[in-house]
């Protein structure tokens, strides 16, 4: 398989779990184009395809959007990620890796065993929730899961679920965009044929996605979402521990 079939199958893929758990194209796609760049650039080159595909989501999501959460998690979320992108270089190591891989795997395991089905985030909640997972993203690098793992605390549809965490998303992509392309443009212009594959297998996924994402049921969506979040959290913990 050469690594443009595998880049736009695995696009496919990651829009069509974005689009049912709220994320998932930057974990996926990122070691895919990391294959054949350092992974500097490859943040910067699924950014781009994580852009549209978010962009179309929320569009197709847009009268889901709880305003609440966008104003409250959401903005701190934003926030958040942003600030901890910013301590990347002077906090990240193996160590930090392996706690936000454990908090991934304890919230997984709560919203598969039901104990997030007791808890009932608030107001105030939300503002901490947000900045916290946001802070945690933005220095690994991941925020996607951690954020997901934050809104399974709140009582919410599973449609309002992903398009509130896809406006945050969105939030994060529009205010990063222009620094990945000041620092990457000429290396990213050379990726433009790959990153154009990936942005149009992750918009053809969301759409798939979509229609999915219509037809299952609250109880079994959040523990879908619990899975794939456990499942990051058991990645990031062994992936911690291979030798770089």
């Amino acid at each position: 398989m050469t690594f443009v079939t595998l880049l736009a199958a695995v696009s496919v893929a990651a829009g069509a779990i974005a689009s049912v758990a709220g994320f998932g194209i930057g974990t996926v796609l990122t070691p895919v184009f990391a294959l054949r760049v350092d992974m500097r650039l490859a943040v910067a080159a699924v950014a781009i395809p994580h852009l549209a595909a978010t962009s179309l989501r929320l569009w197709m999501m847009r009268d889901h959007v709880d305003g609440r959460l966008v104003r409250t998690f959401g903005i701190m979320s934003a926030a958040g990620g942003l600030t901890g992108a910013l301590l990347q270089q002077r906090l990240r190591g193996p160590g930090l890796v392996m706690v936000f891989g454990g908090l991934l795997v304890f919230a997984g395991v709560a919203g598969l065993t039901g104990v997030t089905e007791r808890v009932r985030l608030g107001r105030t909640a939300a503002w901490i929730a947000g900045l916290l997972s946001g802070v945690f993203g933005g220095l690994v690098g991941n925020q996607g899961g951690i954020r997901s793992a934050a809104l399974l605390g709140f009582d919410i549809q599973p449609s309002a679920f992903v398009a509130s965490a896809t406006a945050a998303a969105l939030m994060v992509d529009l205010a990063r965009m222009p620094v990945y392309v000041a620092l990457e443009a000429d290396r990213l212009g050379a990726l433009a044929a790959p990153i154009a594959v990936a942005a149009a297998g992750a918009i053809a996924g969301t759409i798939g996605g979509g229609r999915v994402l219509r037809r299952v049921p609250p109880p079994i969506f959040k523990r879908v979402v619990s899975a794939l979040v456990l499942g990051l959290g058991v990645y990031m913990l062994t992936s911690s521990r291979l030798p770089s």
